[in-house]
């Protein structure tokens, strides 16, 4: 019979030609598919780091230019002549910085600047220029970039630029400007806010329109509810009064935080009314328990006591007085 055995030296042979692999992948090995793929990531990842030192010096390298727009361009373009990508994230910090710092017209060349670049096309970076147009003082300015939006957005610009452009004619007393953004906003069906309410409201009042203010008060009564993001979760808390004074703008804050000293005044007053109050209604207590410890003194002293047992003889003497006379007047009889 043929047997079939394997010869040591083909043995070694193979095992010398057959090479362990010297590293070990660690590679994710799905079930009988093999590896899993790795996809390329959509998006884009923007490096964080050194953005806010980055930031300042950005803040102080546009403080120290002049309003001369071919000498700010020039600095901004050699600022980021190195940089790969666009510094966005450094631009957007440093408007916040000049916005704490009310550098409307450093604000105003940078925004528009970066606006030019391509870069930052969002409706926040627009608010913020809308913002510092009104706050310099460049109304036509801001007028012309709001018509552009609204023209462009139809339907979907935010109700802040509502909010802003109607607080710029309410206190620049442009009354119809103000009453036809208000129209539009009905139109779109946006419900406008309690600042707009008030502002609007204000004017009718003062304009003479008490039908068209009790519509306008009807139809937008002020919320009882407001929605507040605590901690990244939506809470529901009960809003608070809102003054007639109290609107949208600086202005209008600051009228609301005098009148809340005012009232807390009062009520420190009205406090301190009843502290007096209080503090009389002791002293008379005080004075009455006096009196009462003078009258038992009195009670409890000599002269009282002959007194009352001189009375106390006379009701004796008198008790004895109507029994005779009622003896005598029986044995008469």
């Amino acid at each position: 019979m043929l047997s079939l055995r394997y010869c040591p030296a083909i043995f070694a042979r193979s095992l010398e030609s057959f090479e362990f692999p010297g590293k070990t992948t660690s590679a994710v090995v799905c079930a009988a598919k093999g590896p899993r793929p790795r996809y390329p990531r959509v998006w884009k990842t923007t490096k964080k780091i050194g953005t806010i030192s980055k930031s300042v010096k950005l803040v102080e390298c546009v403080k120290g230019l002049s309003n001369v727009k071919e000498e700010v361009y020039g600095a901004l373009d050699s600022f980021i002549a190195w940089e790969l990508e666009f510094p966005l994230i450094t631009v957007k910090k440093a408007l916040k910085t000049l916005e704490d710092q009310k550098e409307w017209k450093r604000i105003i060349q940078l925004t528009k600047w970066m606006l030019s670049k391509g870069q930052g096309r969002t409706n926040g970076s627009y608010y913020t220029l809308l913002n510092a147009l009104a706050e310099d003082g460049r109304h036509d300015e801001a007028e012309e970039l709001w018509m552009k939006l609204f023209s462009d957005n139809l339907e979907s610009t935010p109700r802040m630029f509502f909010d802003k452009m109607i607080s710029i004619y309410y206190h620049k007393g442009m009354h119809d400007k103000m009453f036809e953004i208000f129209a539009d906003m009905e139109e779109l069906g946006m419900r406008p806010t309690v600042s707009i309410v008030s502002m609007v409201g204000d004017v009718f009042q003062k304009l003479g329109m008490l039908d068209k203010y009790k519509k306008l008060k009807k139809k937008y009564p002020p919320p009882k509810w407001e929605y507040r993001y605590i901690k990244g979760k939506r809470v529901k808390i009960r809003a608070k009064s809102l003054d007639k004074s109290y609107y949208a703008s600086s202005t209008g804050v600051n009228k609301f935080d005098k009148e809340t000293d005012k009232n807390s005044g009062l009520d420190e007053d009205a406090n301190k009314a009843d502290l007096d109050e209080f503090q009389d209604e002791a002293n008379l207590s005080e004075d009455s328990d006096a009196s009462l410890d003078d009258l038992d003194e009195a009670v409890n002293s000599d002269e009282f006591q002959d007194k009352a047992n001189l009375s106390n003889d006379s009701d004796a003497s008198l008790d004895e007085l109507d029994e005779n006379v009622n003896s005598f007047s029986e044995t008469k009889i």
